[in-house]
């Protein structure tokens, strides 16, 4: 079977007749997005639903749906929103919208035809796959095979995470590549590296954790410190980071990386500079000329139920 037919069985496995009945014009690709986690999680192959319903709990329903929308604070369109599925994989919507609903919808239909890319057996990590992707990492980084055998190199890590992901997916091995992602960009890793720390170990405590608020906190700390020691380098790096991320969604890639990146600096920032500094901080690292599209923080303090003020950003981005 060709991959375009597996790719057309597989979404039309996951359509509900009604949906199939309507035009493509006439599809909600919200709902479908949710009907297509919702069976996904409550499928025999997935442990945390099975053990649902031998308790006996209820199904999520829409209004406890398993996706997290986030729509982007703009006083005007082009309007932005973010999807955010169960793993923790993000996506944005790439066309310019004119309403936030539109943009809901087109983020969706990012996140739905993702997902069921994810689906494909090509998309699935095998042992074939493992060995072309180390010898394509061994070609681009100009070092031997051999080293791969080596967990003390670099290519010998990415080894040892890709045979741990054998049989799983490539969103779910992204969604935990994302987190070293991180920890790289803040400077975890060379930290614990200077610290004498295995990488087995590293990779087998942040595998079994994951990202939290508590790590968000520790890296907006570690910031926060980067700001002090050099004023103005926050603002830099958010800046940067904003354009990567409005070009990532752009091309409709993985955005959880870049978001992450974006709200631990914004977490910094709203420590850095309170209400009354912030905007002397803004216009210090961007000028007082703001031209049409410009990005800007606003403070909007809202307070979240389940999280500490002090963790919680009080700030916005606009456009």
């Amino acid at each position: 079977m060709s991959r375009g037919k597996t790719q057309d069985s597989i979404m039309m496995s996951n359509l509900s007749q009604c949906e199939m009945e309507t035009g493509p014009k006439d599809l909600n690709v919200v709902a479908m997005l949710h009907h297509f986690w919702q069976k996904k999680q409550l499928s025999p192959s997935n442990g945390s639903s099975s053990e649902s319903q031998e308790s006996g709990t209820e199904p999520l329903d829409q209004s406890e749906s398993l996706l997290l929308y986030e729509s982007a604070a703009s006083p005007g369109p082009p309007y932005v929103c973010y999807v955010t599925l169960p793993g923790g994989s993000c996506f944005g919507n790439y066309r310019l919208c004119h309403t936030q609903a539109e943009a809901r919808r087109d983020a969706a239909r990012v996140a739905l035809m993702n997902s069921l890319m994810n689906e494909l057996p090509s998309r699935h990590i095998s042992p074939q796959f493992v060995t072309q992707s180390l010898k394509q990492a061994a070609a681009d980084s100009a070092v031997s095979l051999e080293d791969a055998c080596d967990p003390g190199t670099s290519i010998g890590t990415y080894s040892l995470l890709l045979h741990s992901y054998t049989g799983r997916t490539m969103l779910e091995f992204q969604e935990m590549m994302t987190v070293f992602q991180l920890l790289h960009w803040n400077g975890t890793l060379k930290a614990l590296r200077q610290r004498q720390c295995s990488r087995q170990s590293v990779i087998a405590y942040y595998s079994r954790r994951g990202l939290d608020e508590y790590m968000r906190s520790s890296m907006a700390l570690d910031w926060l410190g980067r700001e002090q020691r050099s004023p103005g380098r926050l603002g830099e790096e958010l800046l940067a980071v904003q354009r990567e991320l409005a070009l990532a969604r752009r091309r409709g890639t993985e955005l959880r990386f870049y978001k992450e990146k974006t709200e631990i600096l914004g977490l910094a920032l709203s420590q850095a500079c309170g209400p009354k500094r912030c905007r002397a901080y803004v216009f210090h690292c961007w000028g007082t000329d703001f031209a049409p599209g410009t990005q800007v923080w606003v403070y909007c303090p809202e307070r979240k139920k389940g999280l500490s003020p002090k963790l919680s950003s009080q700030w916005a981005r606009c456009i």
